[in-house]
């Protein structure tokens, strides 16, 4: 008979941990590049906008196109805005997750260090 279990081996707590930092990384990316798209797409639409408006009338598209810059602004600053907002979230779930791995970590130590020191008192004793 072989000695060696048939179970599929369990990740460590290390590996979860790092897996799930990894995942909030990801939808950190993720969310960023969706945010940079729509206000990239935005800006499209109203460059096409005012485009249209310019063969009409020279000044209205004077205007047009101020509005157009500062609205392009708006929403390039509100996608910055919505970026670094997702990143402190994840970057705050990261530390905590981290924070509870050391946490973890240090108490499993002193337990395994208590039970060491009280095995070697019994191994002297005997």
């Amino acid at each position: 008979m072989s000695t060696k279990s048939t179970k599929p081996e369990e990740k460590g707590f290390f590996e979860k941990v790092k897996e799930t930092i990894e995942e909030f990384w990801e939808g950190t990316k993720d969310t960023a590049e969706d945010i940079k798209d729509k206000a990239e797409d935005k800006f499209d639409e109203v460059k096409k906008a005012v485009t249209a408006k310019k063969a009409t009338a020279t000044k209205k598209v004077t205007a047009a196109k101020r509005t157009v810059a500062v609205k392009a602004e708006d929403v390039s600053a509100k996608a910055k805005t919505a970026a670094k907002s997702v990143k402190a979230k994840a970057d705050s779930k990261v530390k905590a997750v981290t924070a509870k791995a050391k946490a973890d970590t240090a108490g499993a130590k002193k337990t395994v260090a208590a039970k060491t020191a009280v095995a070697k008192k019994k191994a002297v004793a005997h």
